[in-house]
């Protein structure tokens, strides 16, 4: 006896606008909020606000409780309307490239631990990743739990913002200086270091030659025999000269041969100052150097 209310719908309940309604249910996914008579609403779970902390809508509204809302959508055909609330509340978002800009420090708890990184609440409704790659400059982290704790606060640097896709990109390893970019500034091709062997691979030894910085010993490298390459142990210590540097990659060439050889050069000139007026390099021998450095020694 009385026109369907679902007809003109659309035309009273345009996209955009504000209505009250009085909530009738609650359900896991959301709530169904009444309009008028015959017309109801739903306020999905994801658009009730902007916090990703709310379990179920329970914790936000109760049957009978009065709610203003924002029409999102309306299907006459399916007798539909979408509904939110968040809308109605400031997007945290939408300013938080200037509240959060590149480079600013921020301190949050640890929301949740993935294979790929760690999600930190710096504030309500706004997650940021660090991705695993950045969470140490040095150890090489298989999973965030290495570093960090759910649960536990930390602080972190932002990185980038996307307020579009909502996304918030931040670092806890560039809250350090990157010691491989500091070994770089300070070292070049030809520089002696002190290493200790970390690790033995079938192709050579990495060795620790600052801390955080690992070079390569390649077994070419380690001497023309064997007692020299059996040197090459884990513990050992020792001066290694850099013979490659490759910034991009993070990757530097050590030789030990070339530290033997001139140990062996600077033995003779040694001996040559001691002897300057009975030898000559042509004849001085391997004997005469290793009596020459027992008596020294």
């Amino acid at each position: 006896m009385t026109p369907d209310p679902w007809l003109d719908a659309a035309e009273r309940y345009p996209v955009g606008a504000r209505v009250q309604g009085r909530v009738l249910s609650v359900t896991d996914y959301g709530a169904f909020v009444e309009l008028e008579q015959g017309i109801e609403g739903l306020v999905h779970l994801s658009e009730m606000t902007w916090s990703k902390r709310l379990k179920h809508p329970s914790k936000l509204v109760k049957p009978g409780d009065e709610v203003e809302t924002v029409v999102l959508n309306v299907n006459p055909a399916d007798r539909r309307i979408s509904l939110g609330m968040k809308q109605l509340m400031e997007n945290p978002w939408e300013n938080l490239a200037d509240r959060y800009p590149s480079g600013t420090i921020v301190e949050g708890r640890v929301r949740n631990l993935t294979d790929f990184g760690a999600f930190i609440e710096i504030e309500d409704g706004i997650d940021g990743l660090v991705h695993v790659s950045n969470l140490s400059w040095t150890k090489r982290v298989k999973h965030p739990s290495e570093i960090v704790k759910k649960g536990e606060k930390v602080k972190a640097v932002v990185l980038g913002v996307e307020p579009q896709n909502r996304r918030l990109s931040l670092g806890i390893k560039q809250l350090q200086p990157d010691v491989w970019e500091s070994f770089f500034a300070t070292h070049r091709i030809g520089d002696v270091v002190h290493g200790k062997v970390l690790r033995l691979a079938q192709f050579g030894a990495f060795v620790e030659i600052a801390e955080g910085v690992e070079g390569l010993c390649h077994i070419s490298e380690a001497g023309d025999d064997e007692e020299s390459r059996s040197k090459l142990d884990v513990g050992y210590e020792n001066e290694f000269k850099i013979i490659k540097i490759n910034v991009e990659e993070k990757k530097v060439g050590l030789s030990l041969r070339s530290i033997n050889g001139e140990a062996t050069r600077a033995q003779v000139e040694n001996y040559k100052a001691d002897h300057k007026h009975t030898v000559s390099s042509a004849t001085t021998t391997l004997g005469d150097l290793i009596n020459w450095k027992s008596e020294r020694e």
